[in-house]
């Protein structure tokens, strides 16, 4: 079953995230897809799969492992997991604003 995550205030600082790039919800979908929504309405698919195969992943090594990739959580507006790998939500919005599926290249 998708689990999914919805922005949180980080209430330490008082900061909210609000560009209409930055990602408001996130669902993880199988293999290694998640649904994303933006703050600005735009919603898509990125697909994560080529993490599997990448001879190099660096920080990114973790997220070939599912339990893993299930982690992603929001931080301020971007999608990050708990070995620091994140992605800039800008580049995602951009990517994803003709609303199609798409790989996320390694």
């Amino acid at each position: 079953m998708p689990s999914q995550t919805e922005t949180q205030e980080n209430s330490a600082a008082g900061v909210v995230p609000a560009a209409p790039w930055r990602i408001q919800a996130i669902s993880v979908l199988p293999d290694f897809r998640l649904a994303l929504t933006f703050r600005d309405g735009l919603t898509g698919i990125a697909d994560f799969s080529a993490i599997k195969t990448t001879p190099n992943p660096g920080i990114y090594a973790p997220l070939a492992d599912t339990d893993f990739f299930a982690q992603v959580q929001i931080e301020l507006g971007v999608p990050t997991w708990p070995n620091g790998a994140d992605f800039d939500p800008a580049w995602l919005h951009e990517n994803l604003s003709a609303g199609k599926l798409w790989s996320v290249p390694y």
